[in-house]
């Protein structure tokens, strides 16, 4: 008798899937396979094109996976350069780039619970995979047998470390480290017992700033949270800023792509915050220029911003995949989504959870003022939103129902707040007459409907929320 394989299905970024479930050695050979097809078929010149990078983050077995990763492009006749410690997924990015390699692998379930791990792919570019790259793929498994080889990964491969040393002087250019060292601060940094590990503190540390880096061991159950850098994960991090009076909190998730913050209250900052400052500061302090991604979920602030420095606005639904696509094609000065990732102009097109700590930290330093203080400032200048967001479990089905039919029939009001607009970019976002909204999003791969909120004051955004809960909940 044989067993029916388990369906290989690429999300917005990648495959990802429960350990000793679905994400076992023998489907990490069925993808690494089907990639390998991938790149075979693409490759015009395999003599100059044909590296591959492959990285890994710190979850359960990700170097054994990432080593099996290498005994199957061996296989195929693929030159590999393999880290050979868990990494930053953005250094795996970046050196995919720096050398011009045909693409990377990154072993990485990046903020997922520490059961998942997954198979991330980056293009030429340095950069996530199109979902286009991702599609071929995902198509491809099963297509040819496994090739495998044995694979003996060097203890230091002079490709990689010839890109590790370039993206620390990418890095050390980008963010004015001189000025940063010569604060009288402190600063605690949150890894979140993820692949940052001590990156940013490496940067910062040799001046009069106090850096201290918090759970920057490896983990793999990442202290029995979640690693994504969210109010609910950053417990240890409020308390360690509030107890240290430190001017900031910075946090990377588990592989480091993504980015989050405390401020000096020990209160968590919203990327309805982080992403309008880390704006102003480059257009206003830095005279930088281009465009401006706006995910569908982003904050009405970082619009007005862009606006009243004539910088262009795009937006787009919701997954960073959109802002790189822009990027790649578009002279864009930043580009965001709601979750932490963030990409900025002259880096890779890709989120990078090391450069955007050390910027939101030198748009503190610069501004002389703690977090609270500049966001107070900016709703001054811009006008008061505040951010907010309720997961709901619900069948993915049943949510996309539910959207689409207040999409075809959205109510007049919402509590006592009248609907003044609709928009269905991503989801169905519901618009009121101060510019507030309220979107309603179902994940197409997880049970939950995700509920989001912009409002002009703190009261009206929580009414509105829970006027979304008891709509999706009826």
């Amino acid at each position: 008798m044989t067993h029916a394989l388990d369906p290989i299905k690429f999300g917005t970024d990648g495959w990802r899937a429960e350990i000793a479930r679905e994400f076992t050695f023998a489907n990490v050979e069925r993808v690494a396979q089907a990639y390998a097809d991938y790149l075979t078929s693409e490759i015009k010149n395999p003599k100059t094109e044909s590296l591959v990078v492959i990285g890994y983050d710190r979850r359960f077995h990700s170097e054994n996976f990432a080593q099996r990763v290498g005994e199957i492009l061996t296989g195929n006749d693929f030159p590999l350069a393999m880290f050979s410690e868990p990494v930053p997924t953005p250094l795996v990015s970046w050196a995919v780039k720096d050398q011009s390699a045909a693409g990377g692998v990154v072993i990485t379930a990046s903020h997922n619970p520490a059961h998942f791990n997954g198979f991330k792919i980056k293009a030429p570019w340095g950069g996530s995979a199109s979902p286009e790259t991702t599609a071929a793929v995902e198509s491809l498994v099963d297509s040819s047998p496994v090739k495998k080889k044995e694979f003996t990964n060097p203890p230091s491969n002079e490709r990689l470390q010839s890109s590790l040393k370039s993206y620390r002087v990418q890095v050390e250019s980008y963010v004015d480290l001189d000025r940063l060292k010569r604060a009288a601060v402190s600063v605690i940094v949150d890894p979140m017992h993820g692949s940052g590990g001590r990156w940013v503190e490496s940067f910062a540390t040799g001046g009069q700033l106090q850096v201290e880096t918090i759970r920057a061991l490896r983990d793999p159950l990442f202290g029995g949270i979640n690693p994504e850098p969210i109010d609910q994960n950053l417990a240890a991090l409020k308390g360690r800023v509030s107890a240290t009076n430190s001017i900031v909190g910075l946090a990377t998730d588990g592989d480091a792509d993504r980015v989050g913050a405390v401020n000096e209250r020990g209160e968590t900052m919203t990327m309805h915050e982080v992403v309008p400052l880390l704006l102003l500061h480059l257009a206003r302090e830095r005279k930088m220029t281009g465009g401006v991604v706006r995910t569908f979920s982003q904050s009405v602030l970082t619009q007005r911003i862009a606006e009243a420095h004539g910088l262009k606005v795009y937006e787009t639904p919701i997954g960073f995949k959109y802002v790189a696509d822009l990027m790649l094609r578009e002279d864009i000065l930043m580009g965001a989504e709601e979750s932490g990732g963030i990409g900025v102009k002259d880096h890779i097109p890709e989120r990078d959870g090391i450069l955007n700590s050390l910027l939101l930290l030198e748009t503190i330093v610069v501004a002389g003022k703690p977090p609270s203080e500049l966001v107070r400032d900016m709703h001054r200048e811009f006008g008061e939103f505040y951010f907010g967001r309720r997961d709901l479990h619900m069948e993915v089905r049943h949510g996309q129902d539910f959207v689409q039919r207040l999409a075809g029939d959205p109510p007049a009001a919402i509590g006592d707040e009248k609907v003044s607009g609709l928009e269905t970019m991503d989801g169905t976002k519901l618009l009121f007459a101060d510019e507030s909204w309220l979107l309603f999003r179902q994940s197409g791969t997880e049970p939950m409907l995700r509920i989001y909120c912009e409002a002009t004051s703190e009261a009206k955004r929580d009414k509105l929320l829970e006027a979304g809960v008891a709509a999706a909940e009826n």
